[in-house]
Order: structure tokens, then sequence, then C-alpha cells
């Protein structure tokens, strides 16, 4: 890893250096596995095996339903309960599916949370953070076009809703609406498209997945202080940290067993729980559902969307202001990803020289509050578009928002922060001191 001394791979018999002076991928491998990590990562450092194993999950089961799965209106509804009740364990591959891309969302959730917390996004990681947030997109993108695959009644018109937002963006909306649905309306074109994107795409994801490692492997993890590994000399670094195996490898797969003890129990006793009993209803143009909800992991950002009615003196002004070009609807999608988009500013809008809130009091009470505005978007998500929910969905948006624009920035300039640790070594002593001695991990020999 580029900056911190450490052991790299030598090859040592004859076929070993005929490979590496052609294809040094052992090297590569080894250095990946071996790379020196801060000795003191907690237990949020673990989601990104949980992500990793995830995104294999999908992949694997998703080649699977594909051999089985038929993407024409008049059959995928169809192909889909043959696959439930016909195929050797399909019903199996199927919820291993459908709740494998929950358990993606709530890692990447917690992934990304647990970045805006210990300021994993601030210098020399802006560009590891932004390649985080070009995949969260991307599986956001991915979960949506598999979510309509079913071709279930909220399939179709959750379908039918997302894509008519794009027809909401000036001049250039319709060819761009018309493109994803292949046609006027969400029909077969539409499934076939997003059938193959939804196919593609977790293969993008793989290959930035390989990118984010690439880039925090240049630049080194964070860690719970925000104090970096010393870089002056091998046996300085190899005071602040511990080879990635076995320490962290062991850890993170007790971590994993432990997740995908509760994700079976899941799977195998309540599959159904997180999804929508109006999708085991083959989609029907003629009849609309009383009430359309997109998937959970979808449902912040849905309830923004729904906030910035033509009601809100915000969207009247900009309405006003351009003549009427931003009218609600293409406010309230410029405020949907608007809000994704201010989480990917957040390396340059957060002006603290600190960067993990663990030494940040005023910060930490204004980040608890973000989580729980972030679980109350949630709910309102799922709620109707009227009162009272449209006035809380606006005042937790406005906080969203209010957060990462004005709160992030002037607490750079007003907080006064704890005195931080000198070395990453100095905090792992401290804590050592604190649990009586006891250790999580077992320093390596010099």
């Amino acid at each position: 890893m580029a900056g911190i001394p450490h052991d790299h791979y030598e090859p040592k018999t004859s076929g070993e250096k005929w490979l590496h002076r052609r294809l040094p991928i052992v090297g590569i491998l080894y250095d990946t596995i071996m790379i020196p990590t801060p000795k003191n990562l907690n237990w949020m450092w673990i989601w990104g095996i949980v992500l990793t194993f995830c995104l294999a999950l999908q992949i694997v089961t998703g080649i699977v339903l594909v051999m089985h799965y038929t993407p024409d209106t008049n059959l995928a509804f169809a192909s889909v309960e043959h696959i439930m009740r016909n195929v050797n364990g399909g019903f199996m591959i199927r919820y291993l599916h459908a709740n494998g891309a929950s358990l993606f969302f709530v890692a990447v959730y917690l992934h990304i949370f647990r970045g805006l917390y210990y300021g994993s996004y601030k210098e020399p990681r802006e560009v590891t953070w932004i390649i985080g947030i070009l995949i969260y997109l991307l599986m956001m993108g991915t979960a949506f076009m598999g979510y309509v695959l079913p071709w279930g009644q909220m399939s179709f018109w959750g379908a039918t809703v997302i894509t008519g937002l794009f027809g909401a963006i000036p001049l250039i909306g319709e060819p761009i609406q018309t493109w994803l649905l292949g046609g006027p309306a969400v029909d077969n074109y539409t499934l076939t498209r997003f059938f193959s994107l939804h196919y593609l795409m977790p293969f993008i994801i793989a290959a930035l997945v390989v990118v984010h490692i690439w880039a925090f492997h240049t630049t080194g993890n964070n860690n719970p202080t925000g104090v970096e590994v010393r870089r002056g000399s091998k046996a300085e670094a190899q005071k602040d940290t511990v080879p990635f195996w076995p320490y962290y490898v062991i850890k993170d797969l007790f971590a994993l067993a432990v997740i995908l003890a509760v994700f079976f129990a899941i799977v195998g006793f309540m599959p159904n729980y997180l999804g929508h009993p109006d999708n085991y209803i083959e989609a029907n143009p003629l009849v609309t559902p009383t009430h359309i909800v997109p998937e959970w992991y979808f449902l912040p950002f849905y309830a923004i969307l729904r906030a910035f009615t033509s009601e809100v003196w915000v969207v009247q002004i900009a309405s006003f202001i351009t003549g009427g070009i931003i009218d609600a609807k293409f406010f309230g999608v410029l405020a949907m990803f608007g809000a994704i988009a201010v989480m990917a500013l957040a390396p340059w809008l957060d002006t603290s020289a600190v960067r993990s809130g663990r030494y940040r009091p005023m910060f930490k009470a204004w980040f608890a509050l973000l989580c729980v505005d972030f679980m109350v978007l949630m709910w309102l998500g799922a709620m109707p578009a009227e009162e009272p929910y449209a006035s809380f969905s606006l005042i937790a948006s406005a906080y969203w928002f209010g957060y990462f624009l004005v709160i992030l920035p002037l607490l750079g300039v007003i907080e006064k922060p704890l005195p931080q640790p000198e070395t990453i070594e100095a905090d792992f002593a401290a804590h050592k001191a604190k649990t009586g001695g006891s250790k999580t991990l077992v320093e390596p020999a010099e």
C-alpha cells in the first residue's frame, strides 16, 4: 500500500517468479490480504465484508433465476410463479435474492453513516467516498429495475411512477422517459430494458467495488480516532497497525456468521415480511393500487420527493424565478437526487479539521438527530401523502438538507473539539487499560 511501509510479496519458487514477472496477480492478492490495517478498528468496520458477500450472493442467485425467468409481460409473472413452485429450490433462491437486496441496503446504510460519523470522507479519501456514493446510486438503480421484473401490481405501478419523474425534467425529460420505457408507457419494451440493465449493472458495481478497494488501499483505512497511521518508518507503522490477515479477516468472518444467522432465519421463517402483498397480484394497468409504496430502502428519498408540493414556498419561489420551468414535480426530483448529492459533497461541506465525530461533542448531537431524521423519513415514505405526514416530511427533509448545507459547515467554525490521541497506538493502549488489559487483537511479532 502506497505511503505505509510494509513487507511486499517476494516470489520464492521459479514458478512464482515466472508468473510474477508476467502477471503479478499473486503479489496483488498478497498485498491486499496483508495490508497494514489500523489496530483500533471497532465493530462498525465489519460492513465491508457483508457488502462483498451480498454482492456475490446477488450475482450468483440472479444468474440462477435468469435461467428460469422470461422477460415478457405475458409470461413474466407466471415464470416467477414457476420458479417458486416447480424449480428445485427455486423458492429459496428467489427469497435469498429478494431478501439479499434488503441485507445489501442495511449494510450499505450502516457503512455510509459510519463513514459520515468517523469522517471517512475527509482528505485524502474524497475519491474513495465519491466512488462509494456512485456504487450506492447504481445499487438503487439495480434494485429498482429488479423490483419491476416480477411484474406484479406494485412492480408495474412503481415503474410508472418512478419513470414518470424523468418526464418532469425540462427539455430532455420526455426523450429520457421514452428511452427508459421503450415507448409511451410501461409495457413489454420497458420490461426487457429493465431486465437487461438489471443483469448488467451488478457487474459494473463489482468493477467499481474493485476501484473502491484499490482507492482505500492507496490512502489507507480510516479508524475511529481519525488519526493517520505513522508513515516515517516500517517500525513506526507496525506500532499503529496489524496485518489484515489473520486479525481482521477472522473478526469479519465471525461478524458475517452472526449476521447470516439472522439473515437465514428471516429467509426461512418470514421471507415476505419486507415485501408488499400487492406484488403477488399480476400487473393490471386498469387497476391502480390504493397506496403505491416502493421498497423500504427507497422510502427516505421517496418521502423527500413527495415533501415539496406546489404549496411549499421554496417551490413557489423557484417556479417564479424560473418562469415555471421548475414546478413542484421537477423540484421534488431535484430534491430527491439532491439529498444524495449533498452526501457526496460532505468532504467539502465539513469544515472541521477534526476527522472523527468521537472528539466533536456538538457534532455528535446533530449527527444523532440526522440518524433519527433518516428513520423518520423512512417511516413517512410509507405513509399516505396527506396531513400530518406531508408537513412532517417537509420538516424532516429540511433538516436533512440543513444538516449538510448549514450545520456541517458551521460546526467546523464554532465547535471546540476534545483532545485527540497523538497516535493510533496511544488510543489502542488507552482502550486496553480501560478494559482491564484485555485486547481484541494480538500484537504482531516484531
